[in-house]
């Protein structure tokens, strides 16, 4: 508990804005280690957001993080470069992995703006929660209480 304006407060009180639930899609490790979010639509959205509209987005997460874990010639060649400069280059060179890091990042930003956010979802990128889950905020439907 935080003690807060007179008035104590658990933490998950003070990380989830009033009117709002979370959800968490947890990481699938069916096929080894790979970042690798699981596609199943949880019931909390099944009202809210497309089934297949969801698969789609949380498939092209998992294609995108397969794509920055994607070993190569590039990779090779940055780790190379990176012993060669003591690791100096990377102060001035982007990796591929950042790269596609940003890619996610405008990705979900675009996702959330497009279709998410409109439904009263928003969906939070998985470098924020250390690619352990996708979380998923669920904020409250104010037309239905409010007789709009």
């Amino acid at each position: 508990m935080f003690w807060c304006c007179s008035q104590t407060h658990s933490l998950q009180e003070l990380q989830t804005p009033p009117g709002s639930s979370k959800v968490f899609i947890q990481r699938d490790y069916t096929s080894g280690t790979t970042c690798r979010f699981q596609t199943k639509i949880p019931s909390e959205l099944e009202n809210r957001v497309d089934k297949q509209q969801f698969e789609e987005t949380i498939q092209t997460l998992n294609n995108l993080y397969a794509e920055a874990e994607k070993l190569g010639g590039r990779s090779y060649l940055e780790g190379c470069l990176a012993c060669v400069t003591a690791y100096t280059m990377f102060l001035c060179v982007e990796t591929h992995y950042e790269k596609v890091l940003k890619k996610i990042s405008r990705f979900i930003k675009d996702q959330n703006e497009k279709i998410y956010a409109p439904r009263g979802v928003l969906l939070t990128d998985p470098m924020e929660r250390g690619l352990r889950v996708v979380e998923i905020t669920i904020f409250e439907d104010r037309s239905v209480g409010s007789g709009r």
